[in-house]
């Protein structure tokens, strides 16, 4: 698919399959809103979208139970090009509004920026970073053209999406809400997050 003939359907997708490491508990069951993360962030999708899908892992399908749309990781790399390819793979003609299972602040109003910002022509649409001004590419709306050309990144060994977005031409946007950008990865920046919600 060219970028100049996108007739992409948009859908959501929330990427479940890191492993947490830094968290050392799983990052998408973290209960922040009084459900699992991964069902906040399908619940908020699914405001906005028809059809929102769980990336993950193949030995995490039983995790997110009575979910019927899940994608597991199919391509011989990992990191979350893994997820975004495989998602890319099943339906290659559909636009993703990516979400990464460690935004515990992002909103519907984030969200709605980005979906009304979206250009059809550009390889992604995408929030800038509030800590070092690059794209973030896990907050982001990819089209089949910008997940085409990061499949060929990955395939000659360059496995990062930040990377193929900074290298194609891409919609960047100034978020208002950039608090809401926020990545929890570790048990401290998880007690923040606590910490702020009840304030």
């Amino acid at each position: 698919m060219t970028m100049e003939n996108n007739t992409a359907p948009l859908k959501g997708l929330v990427l479940c399959g890191g492993f947490s490491t830094r968290m050392q508990e799983d990052k998408s069951k973290i209960n922040y809103h009084g459900m699992p993360q991964w069902q906040y962030l399908t619940t908020l999708l699914q405001s906005l979208l028809q059809e929102v899908y769980l990336s993950c892992r193949p030995e995490q399908l039983n995790d997110f139970p009575g979910y019927p749309q899940l994608i597991p990781d199919n391509v011989p790399y990992g990191g979350p090009s893994a997820g975004l390819l495989s998602a890319h793979l099943l339906q290659p003609n559909t636009a993703w509004l990516v979400l990464a299972c460690d935004l515990p602040l992002i909103s519907r109003q984030s969200l709605e920026i980005l979906i009304h910002a979206r250009d059809k022509n550009k390889a992604a649409t995408a929030f800038i970073s509030p800590v070092n001004e690059l794209p973030e590419p896990l907050i982001a709306i990819w089209e089949p053209a910008g997940l085409a050309a990061l499949q060929q990144n990955v395939i000659a060994g360059k496995n990062c999406p930040r990377k193929t977005m900074l290298h194609n031409d891409i919609n960047m946007l100034q978020n208002p809400y950039a608090a809401e950008q926020f990545n929890a990865n570790t048990p401290e920046e998880k007690d923040k997050i606590f910490r702020d919600l009840i304030i």
